[in-house]
């Protein structure tokens, strides 16, 4: 259920009901390994570690905010997807969930293609070594820069979302002597049990072409048409923090039953599906997200049991898991630096971050765990919402948290499953210097994304 939204942000300035919260976790020093990366352990000295480090040491060297990525998990999720769907098909990682040049070189070892849907993201993917055929191009508005730097490149495919598009990439892959791969983007007319905000295939919305008022069959004819561009198969994507399977077996329906309608009228079958991204993850302990390899075998037999009611062969299938590979595997480590009871409500703790690190609670009202790592407690547990630094009520980190009652400034607070979508819609509101992106493994850390700093700021402003 949505929460109606405020200029300030949402459920602005709300007063809860009493008994709105849960009951406390029986053990607040408790680490939920559904919501933490995998090396994550609290130790007997009550210290939370990571890749065997000291969350402590982290804080010392590398400062606060900052997010610290498990590498040993990425790669392990990386290789868990890579596993579960074998040679017949494709894994693209979508790189909007968060993209670095080492994130670009950990993907090319272990396997996986990327997905990009920017200039800005192709240049790191190519900097980093990607090969540029492992390469997919989305996006709903390419520039006509995007788009040439694309063909030139020779990703490995484009996927076309407006009938403009078209024309684009045909003309550019003819100036640049090529034939250039594309997927048609289409709606689907299914809405994910997800916020209205992050739901994208319903027919009121940006992306794709329509197939129920036809654009979509309009637009295959006009690729087919064209010599410059290779037709290699239709693309659909259904929402975001998704849990179950069941949107993709009415999206793969309607996909193929357009495979089948350009078999029909073309006597032609395209040798791919793609069925997007979106499986969700624990961001609380009460998510339930499935394994990659139950989410295979589920797309694996939804798309031959439609494919045999169509009689067309089964097209290679390619998903684009990014919040599913990166979001668990990193958290992001705070200091407390007030903490303020309201008498019958709850109590306030203050963070040295806030919106310009993690936007997600303010726009799309989404929920995490908090916990304190730098120690453990026995206290009592208190009712408390982290809030940030910046001067807005809506700076809200987690909004509804129990933490020990004697927590104190100068106390390191994590929170888990913050690797999508936190570094990558950070800002510099307020002139906030957006946090490094902190890689641990095998009792070491290595900074891949350094912390900005006041010049970097000053650099830009040219006036």
């Amino acid at each position: 259920m949505s929460r109606s939204a405020h200029p300030a942000g949402p459920r602005y300035a709300d007063v809860l009901p009493e008994g709105h919260y849960a009951a406390p976790p029986a053990d607040l020093n408790a680490l939920d390994p559904r919501v933490w990366a995998r090396t994550v352990t609290r130790g007997a000295d009550g210290v939370t570690t990571v890749g065997g480090l000291d969350v402590r040491q982290l804080a010392e060297e590398f400062g606060t905010p900052a997010y610290i990525l498990d590498e040993s998990d990425f790669r392990a999720r990386c290789r868990a997807w890579r596993e579960a769907f074998g040679d017949g098909a494709d894994v693209f990682y979508a790189g909007k969930a968060f993209l670095s040049r080492a994130v670009v070189r950990w993907l090319d070892e272990e396997g996986l293609n990327l997905d990009v849907c920017s200039g800005g993201e192709l240049a790191v993917a190519l900097s980093a070594g990607m090969p540029a055929e492992r390469i997919a191009l989305h996006g709903n508005n390419k520039s006509g820069e995007e788009i040439h730097q694309a063909v030139e490149a020779g990703v490995g495919r484009i996927v076309l979302d407006s009938f403009q598009e078209i024309v684009r990439v045909a003309d550019a892959a003819q100036r640049l002597g090529r034939r250039q791969p594309v997927q048609i983007r289409v709606t689907v007319g299914v809405e994910a049990h997800t916020h209205e905000f992050i739901a994208t295939a319903h027919e009121d919305q940006k992306f794709g072409f329509s197939l129920t008022g036809g654009d979509a069959a309009e637009a295959v004819r006009r690729v087919l048409r064209l010599e410059s561009l290779e037709l290699v198969g239709i693309h659909s994507h259904i929402g975001s923090q998704i849990f179950d399977t069941s949107g993709f077996e009415v999206a793969a329906h309607r996909v193929i039953g357009l495979l089948k309608q350009i078999r029909d009228e073309h006597g032609v079958e395209l040798p791919e599906i793609d069925l997007g991204g979106g499986l969700g993850i624990a961001y609380t302990p009460d998510d339930d997200p499935r394994e990659p390899h139950e989410i295979a075998k589920a797309l694996g037999e939804i798309v031959a049991r439609e494919c045999r009611a169509a009689d067309l062969a089964a097209p290679r299938l390619s998903v684009e898991p990014g919040r599913a590979i990166v979001g668990p595997t990193a958290f992001t480590l705070y200091e407390v630096g007030t903490i303020k009871p309201l008498e019958g409500l709850r109590t306030y703790v203050s963070v040295d971050g806030g919106m310009s690190d993690n936007i997600r609670t303010a726009l799309y009202d989404a929920e995490y765990s908090v916990a304190l790592v730098s120690r453990s407690s026995d206290a009592a547990p208190m009712q408390a919402r982290v809030v940030g630094k910046h001067c807005e009520s809506g700076d809200i980190v987690v909004r509804d948290a129990f933490l020990p009652a004697d927590l104190a400034p100068g106390d390191l607070l994590a929170v888990p499953a913050t690797g999508a979508y936190c570094r990558s819609m950070a800002s510099n509101y307020n002139h906030a210097l957006r946090p490094p992106v902190v890689a641990v493994g095998d009792g070491a850390a290595r900074v891949i994304v350094r912390r900005e700093t006041q010049e970097d700021l000053l650099r830009l402003d040219v006036g």
